[in-house]
């Protein structure tokens, strides 16, 4: 006698139909894809920001245009990536701003007074880096919030950066340091429609596949996303909670350093008050690009959009001509609490 099977699984209960399947699987991958929704927004916003641009005032697609807008954010674009590993463990890091200020003063005073601008380069990367550390250990080893531990540092080292110099300082021409900041031309284009990028915009570029690398592609990637997931369960699992979190802000810190560099070089000139307010706007540009404030979930390029964004915002207002230039704050405070809100509600349906 001859045994025909049934369709299905071994005891002839028919298989599951194929749509059910097809159905739980696109309600994986929604889920999966929804905290990159934020991401998808920025670039968006982004896109429009060039449509509406190119449309209202012209030649925005332009190749001067596109190099004027790396060139100028390229400091931007480094501090970012360094806030992205710290709002990612669910921390903070207010002094970013204040440690550029104290890094280029300090540096420029060393340079102007003979020092190798090579070392005083990387010793204004190691100010940064200093200053990151110790962030980490008033947050891991002192039970400090990070809110406060990094807002006696950003006191701290604007302090410092007026105890050094009320003034501007200058750097010389001819130093070396100013060739971070030299113009290198990629596509010739007609007339000065010319694509040209610096050093300082290459460093950029080299921060965030670094960036990248580390937090997509290393186990301290994945420790620092499971830290911002739950720094309980992380600890749990017996994941180097503290060591990644100091890892975290050193790296805040060191591209801090690094910001302060790029800047220099670009403008050659560094005071006291430089850098007021850019923690926030590395913070913006870090929401805007997709990453929680709550930590767990982010992109290191959705902060390379938001800072764009924010970039290519005050391109747009530059060529209007007839808003005011405070007009920028209130955009970006705007933009900011749409990306907050839409963080929000897409927490809350994660959650569901």
């Amino acid at each position: 006698m001859t045994i025909t099977a049934l369709p299905g699984g071994p005891s002839g209960t028919p298989s599951k139909s194929p749509i059910p399947r097809l159905r739980d699987a696109a309600v994986r991958t929604w889920r999966t894809n929804l905290a990159a929704l934020p991401t998808l927004a920025a670039v968006v916003i982004f896109i429009a920001m060039i449509v509406y641009g190119e449309l209202a005032y012209g030649r925005i697609t332009q190749y001067n245009t596109l190099s004027n807008l790396l060139i100028n954010n390229a400091h931007l674009v480094i501090i970012a990536v360094g806030m992205t590993f710290v709002i990612l463990t669910g921390g903070i890091d207010l002094s970013v701003g204040a440690v550029i200020a104290f890094s280029s003063v300090a540096g420029l005073l060393l340079a102007n007074a003979g020092w190798n601008p090579w070392v005083v380069m990387l010793l204004m990367i190691g100010f940064g880096t200093l200053f990151g550390v110790a962030s980490g250990v008033l947050i891991q080893y002192f039970n400090v919030q990070p809110f406060i531990a990094t807002l006696a540092m950003m006191f701290l080292a604007r302090g410092l950066a007026s105890t050094l110099s009320t003034t501007p300082e200058r750097l010389a021409d001819d130093s070396s340091i100013r060739s971070l900041a030299t113009k290198f031309k990629i596509i010739d284009g007609e007339r000065v429609n010319d694509l040209v990028l610096t050093p300082g915009v290459l460093i950029a570029v080299l921060v965030v596949i670094v960036g990248f690398f580390v937090l997509h592609r290393t186990r301290t990637g994945r420790t620092v996303y499971a830290i911002g997931g739950s720094e309980q369960s992380a600890t749990l699992m017996g994941l180097p909670v503290v060591r990644t979190k100091l890892w975290a802000y050193a790296i805040s810190g060191t591209f801090a350093g690094l910001a302060a560099v790029v800047y220099t070089s670009r403008l050659g000139i560094a005071q006291n008050i430089t850098g007021i307010g850019w923690e926030l706007d590395a913070i913006a540009a870090v929401v805007i690009g997709g990453t929680l404030l709550t930590g767990g979930a982010g992109f290191v390029l959705g902060s390379v959009v938001g800072a764009l964004v924010l970039g290519l915002m005050n391109v747009l207002i530059t060529r209007d001509g007839g808003i005011r230039p405070e007009a920028t704050t209130i955009i970006t405070g705007g933009i900011l609490l749409v990306f907050v809100l839409l963080q929000r509600a897409l927490t809350a349906r994660r959650r569901q």
